[in-house]
C-alpha cells in the first residue's frame, strides 16, 4: 500500500506515477486546506499502515461477508 497525491486535470485524474492495469485504489478529496492531522490521529495513522503491514487487517470482501452475517 503507498499513498498518491495526484490532480484533476479535464475532470479526470492525473496521477504523477504509474499504476499497474487494473490497481484497485481509493480517493480521498481534500478541501482547500488541504489534509491537517493531529499529532493523535497522525499517531493512529501510522500505527495502522504499520498493522497493515503486518497484515493485520480485513479487506473490504471479508468486510462485507462479515457485515451480513452479524
Amino acid at each position: 500500500m503507498k499513498v498518491i497525491t495526484a490532480r484533476v486535470v479535464d475532470g479526470k485524474i492525473a496521477l504523477d506515477t504509474d499504476l499497474e492495469e487494473g490497481t484497485t485504489v481509493a480517493i480521498l478529496a481534500a478541501d482547500d486546506t488541504g489534509f491537517c492531522l493531529t499529532s493523535e490521529e497522525q499517531n493512529e495513522l501510522s500505527d495502522a499502515l504499520d498493522a497493515i503491514r503486518r497484515g493485520d487487517y480485513v479487506d473490504g470482501r471479508q468486510l462485507l461477508q462479515e457485515l451480513k452475517t452479524h
